[in-house]
Formats: C-alpha cells, sequence, structure tokens
C-alpha cells in the first residue's frame, strides 16, 4: 500500500497538473518527447553562479545541469553555459549577454533551453536598473526562439537567498523579480519552473545561503527534469542523502 505522505503528495502534484496524468488535457504537448527527435536532444542550461554550481565539490559531475543531463540520460546533451555573477540586465555590474557563454549557447543550437538568471539582479547596484529587467528578459528569450532549432524554453523563479551575502536580498526576488518574470511568461507564453517555492525554509540545501549544495543541486534537477518531460523522478542520490521529495513540492506553471 501507498504510504499516505506519498499519496498526498502525488495528489498535490496532480492537481497542480504537473504529473503525465494531470488535469491539463493538453500537457503532453508542453513535454519533450524522445521520439520526436531524430538526433539527440540538445539541452542549454543559461544561468549564473548557481547553474554554473559554484562553490559545488566535482561540479562538473553534482552542479544541477550535470545530474539533469545523468537523469535524462544518452538520447540528451545537457551543457552547462551558467557565468558566475551574471546579470539578466544589460546594465547590470556583469550583462549575461555580453559574457561567451551566451554565445556558446545561441551556437549550440539547442532544442531545449532553462533559463535561470535573476539572483544578481537583486544586488544594490543594478536595482536602479529594474526598469529594464523585462524588456531585458524578453529580449533574450527572442534570441533563443528565433534560433534554427527553434527550442522550447522554460524559465525558472530563483531560488530564495537566505541571507544578504554578496548583497543579495530575498525581499527584492520575492516582491520585485518573481512578479516580473511571472509577468514575462504571460506575456511571452512560456512556462515557468518555481525554484523559490521548493527551497523555502529549506536552508539545509544552502552552502553559503545563497547557493545550493550538491543536494540542493540535485533537486533543482530533479524539478527541471519532471518540468521538461512531465515525469517524476524518484531516484534518490547516489549517497541516499536526499529523499524522493518529502515534504517539498514543485511549482510548474503554464501561461495560456
Amino acid at each position: 500500500m501507498m504510504p499516505k505522505t506519498t499519496f498526498r503528495i502525488l495528489i498535490v502534484l496532480g492537481i497542480l497538473g504537473i504529473l503525465p496524468f494531470g488535469c491539463h488535457d493538453n500537457s503532453q504537448s508542453k513535454y519533450i518527447r524522445v521520439e520526436d527527435y531524430s538526433e539527440p536532444i540538445r539541452v542549454a542550461c543559461v544561468g549564473d553562479s548557481i547553474t554554473f554550481g559554484l562553490g559545488i565539490e566535482d561540479r562538473t559531475k553534482n552542479s544541477y545541469p550535470a545530474r539533469l543531463g545523468q537523469l535524462l540520460g544518452e538520447k540528451w546533451r545537457v551543457r552547462n553555459f551558467g557565468v558566475s555573477g551574471a546579470t539578466m540586465l544589460k546594465k547590470g555590474n556583469k550583462p549575461y549577454g555580453q559574457q561567451q557563454a551566451f554565445h556558446d549557447a545561441l551556437a549550440f543550437q539547442p532544442h531545449v533551453v532553462i533559463i535561470k538568471l535573476g539572483t544578481n539582479d537583486a544586488k544594490p547596484p543594478n536595482r536602479q536598473f529594474q526598469e529594464d529587467f523585462e524588456d531585458d528578459y524578453n529580449e533574450m528569450i527572442h534570441e533563443f526562439a528565433e534560433l534554427a532549432s527553434r527550442p522550447k524554453i522554460w524559465i525558472c523563479l530563483p531560488l530564495p537567498a537566505y541571507s544578504n551575502n554578496w548583497g543579495i536580498r530575498d525581499s527584492v526576488i520575492r516582491t520585485e523579480l518573481i512578479p516580473a518574470i511571472r509577468k514575462i511568461a504571460r506575456a511571452r507564453h512560456v512556462p515557468v519552473i518555481d525554484l523559490y517555492q521548493p527551497f523555502r525554509n529549506q536552508m539545509h540545501f544552502f552552502l553559503d545561503n545563497v547557493h545550493p549544495n550538491a543536494q540542493g543541486a540535485f533537486l533543482v534537477a530533479k524539478i527541471i527534469y519532471q518540468a521538461i518531460t512531465g515525469e517524476m523522478v524518484y531516484q534518490s542520490d547516489p549517497d541516499n542523502k536526499l529523499e524522493i521529495y518529502g515534504d517539498i513540492t514543485v511549482g510548474i506553471s503554464y501561461s495560456n
């Protein structure tokens, strides 16, 4: 018999419409199906130091893009295009659009793009340009959408910040950046992956109150895996340090 806790989690996820048997009749069209591709599916993970895997031991194996590749398997090619300190803002202190990683991500001609930027835009020096955030984000989405590979694009809400390290304020992430990203998603009709709520009150998944540790990165990978495939992940990490989901629920929403 299924444990009550697991059953309740499955019910919640089903109600949210993020299980393969969710309540959205057209949900399958929103996921990536391996059988629709005649070549390995290229996934570009665009982001900042959280995507890069800053501080994680052996990040080439334990960053979230690396773990996502492990979960997806041999028919996928996942590349890490994370840049530490990068901002979405073009006038920010380190604009992602000016980094070589951005040009490399475009040249990769991905079939799937995961954008997880915004954390560094919450820093005080960058807040003066916040009125440009939506336009800059929309322009990046447009550049990827216009690629010959015609990728499917997901955008992520930032993880919470548990201190003001590097000047990153959680209040700015929560009250300014997250509403802006949701507005962008509605305007562009792209799905949002909520990485904020699953990590609330989960400080044990962080190295320094901002960057996830290896376990946190694995959880990010599992959430994103579910978002792009529509499949639950029941695999625990190799060291058995991370249970399936515990009381953490995943938030994935699609704009109509």
